[in-house]
């Protein structure tokens, strides 16, 4: 598992594409493995799979929404509103953009499989379903629900078998299901006019200069306000520190690069990491894989 040495994909790093070891639940022993890939034929979805037990994943957001169901454990997700504990039988459910983190509670770890569905994929099954107006959100950040969990399983065993016909009706069930059940128009975090634009300028000119950021101080004068109110509007609208953020933001913009063939070396050096190592740490530790087995899921779907 990659949260210190970063050296390499082969050293002390969660182990790629397992299917869980023969264990309904994914929890064999206190081996770590995770499978990140796409299926050709379910665009506009990310799937995870995986165990972990010494991972923990940084604050950090997502482009598009988490529908996960935990399989075995305890998983611990730290979100703006408190830390959930999600075991066997719950979904955890995010909206876009909602900074949180995730570690084990149990000594044995947690397993879960995600879905990591598109804005579009969830503004189209909403569409369909005819339940909302204008971009849906999801209101509850865990649900009890064996059942949706078990069809979120199930999405995943048909994608992994090929099944595209089930995969893709199982998917939209699910969508179907959480939205009906648990969502509403996508909330709107709210914070003081002046501080909100102050960090969307902020957040412009990191993106802007991802490779040669500037200092806090330096940014908070280029924008005519001080470092500490800066960082203060900058949590408040974001749910983390600009230097969070930035990492969280790199490896975004790694993985767009990576999905487009970049090697992961040019890569690292594009989005302003010193080099592929600090790339590698980085990245595992906020997309819950390598940069090398997050490429072969690709190749593989």
């Amino acid at each position: 598992m990659a949260t210190g040495n970063g050296a390499g994909e082969g050293r002390g790093e969660v182990r790629g594409e397992s299917p869980g070891e023969g264990r309904g639940d994914g929890l064999a022993g206190r081996t770590e493995w995770a499978r990140h890939w796409q299926y050709a034929e379910l665009p506009g979805l990310d799937l995870l799979r995986a165990h972990y037990v010494r991972h923990t994943f940084p604050r950090h957001a997502h482009d598009g929404y988490v529908i996960a169901a935990v399989t075995g454990g305890i998983e611990e997700i730290g979100l703006p509103g408190g830390t959930v504990r999600a075991g066997p039988g719950s979904v955890v459910l995010i909206n876009p953009e909602v900074a949180h983190t995730a570690r084990a509670g149990v000594p044995e770890g947690w397993a879960y499989a995600t879905l990591y569905p598109s804005r579009a994929l969830i503004t189209e099954v909403a569409a369909e379903i005819g339940t909302q107006l204008g971009t849906p959100g999801f209101t509850a950040d865990m649900v009890t629900d064996p059942a949706g969990s078990r069809a979120i399983t199930e999405v995943h065993r048909a994608a992994e078998a090929g099944n595209a016909l089930a995969a893709d009706t199982l998917l939209r069930g699910v969508v179907a299901r959480m939205l009906t059940r648990h969502a509403g128009p996508l909330p709107v975090r709210t914070v003081p006019r002046a501080g909100a634009a102050d960090a969307e300028r902020a957040r412009a000119v990191l993106e802007e200069r991802m490779g040669e950021p500037p200092s806090l101080e330096q940014l908070a004068a280029e924008l005519d306000t001080s470092p500490f109110a800066l960082l203060r509007a900058f949590r408040d609208r974001y749910g983390m520190p600009p230097h969070t953020w930035l990492t969280d933001a790199r490896v975004r913009r790694a993985r767009l690069l990576l999905d487009a063939g970049t090697p992961p070396a040019e890569a690292a050096v594009t989005v302003g990491f010193t080099d592929q190592p600090h790339l590698n740490r980085h990245f595992t530790r906020i997309v819950g894989v390598p940069p090398g087995a997050y490429r072969r899921g690709r190749a593989a779907g």
